[in-house]
């Protein structure tokens, strides 16, 4: 997939997770999801990658919510290891061999559209979260229930809320994520060479 839609444009967790689960559907094993987000901690820099480990979901929803379809997955899905070790472990062993840095960290999703106040980073960095964004979580939910392994990479486009001394602007997190585009590229090339490997 090429993007995807978002809670925030009013669509429901069902129909954002719509995507993944037709791939799921269609018989694949692992997934590979990127984002952009907001770094929480003042020593790092945006343009900073992160190999998500865990997330905390403070969108107030899910895409599991009402009758569960047995076809999918079991009613209560285990979440102990959302993000898969081994597609970690890949993708930290493919940034060495191509000489790009990665950072670890929490992933806590807001709904949006709106950036998070500094009241809310307060809270998500004592919740233990490393990175905010509006995205990534409804679609982990949806493959772990289903059996698909996860992994999940974050491009810190900005410093979110109090944590950055500049007001936040749209275009200036699009032209980060812009600029990390070959980066990102060279890791996800070499990442899902390394997947298809243990799917």
């Amino acid at each position: 997939m090429q993007g995807r839609v978002h809670l925030y444009e009013g669509y429901s967790a069902e129909k954002v997770v719509h995507g993944v689960r037709a791939m799921a559907r269609m018989g694949i094993r692992c997934a590979i999801l990127t984002n952009a987000a907001g770094g929480l901690e003042s020593s790092w820099s945006p343009g900073d990658l992160m190999v998500v480990t865990d997330h905390i979901n403070m969108t107030s929803t899910s895409p599991l919510l009402g009758l569960n379809d047995d076809a999918l997955g079991p009613r209560f899905p285990d979440m102990t290891a959302a993000y898969d070790i081994e597609l970690r472990s890949n993708l930290h062993r493919v940034a060495r061999g191509v000489g790009v840095p990665l950072r670890d960290g929490v992933y806590v999703a807001f709904q949006g559209p709106s950036y998070e106040t500094p009241a809310e980073v307060r809270m998500a960095r004592m919740l233990g979260a490393h990175a905010v964004g509006m995205s990534t979580v409804p679609e982990v939910l949806a493959l772990r229930h289903m059996g698909v392994r996860v992994g999940a990479l974050s491009c810190i486009t900005n410093l979110a809320a109090a944590v950055s001394a500049c007001p936040l602007d749209h275009a200036e997190v699009e032209a980060m994520a812009r600029s990390r585009r070959d980066t990102i590229q060279a890791l996800l090339t070499g990442w899902i060479a390394s997947a298809a490997a243990i799917s």
